[in-house]
């Protein structure tokens, strides 16, 4: 599984950059209304999640293609403004969507933390992975 993924993240990375668009862009009405999910803040675990995941995916670019560390910085910062552009467009472009600064910040800190877990991240896939 590991080797799927680190052969196809570029795939993969785009893959899941589309889905958070279309999830992003889909019209209120159609998200479920859950108030008992916004106690646990449920909604800014997922955009975390999201986002970790994305972060996660083009940095295994960066180690696939055997990158430099400005790359990093490119995606940790692409990642970033994809999160806030996509709260912009719920507010601007998307049908019943609201912009929300603290999904940005759940946005954000998926990336971090996939930076602060880049380290593991790369013994793992460098160390069991066939190029």
């Amino acid at each position: 599984m590991k080797n799927l993924i680190y052969k196809n993240s570029p795939v993969f990375a785009f893959i899941w950059a589309t889905i958070i668009f279309a999830l992003c862009a889909t019209p209120g009405q159609f998200i479920p209304n859950a108030n008992w999910l916004e106690l646990l803040s449920f909604d800014k675990w997922v955009h975390a999640s999201m986002f970790f995941i994305l972060c996660t995916l083009l940095f295994l670019v960066v180690l696939k293609y055997d990158l430099s560390k400005l790359w990093m910085i490119v995606f940790f910062v692409s990642g970033v403004l994809y999160g806030g552009l996509l709260e912009v467009m719920q507010a601007k472009c998307f049908t019943n969507r609201s912009a929300d600064w603290q999904d940005f910040v759940a946005n954000s800190f998926g990336c971090v933390v996939a930076i602060l877990v880049f380290k593991k991240l790369k013994k793992t896939f460098v160390n069991s992975t066939v190029n």
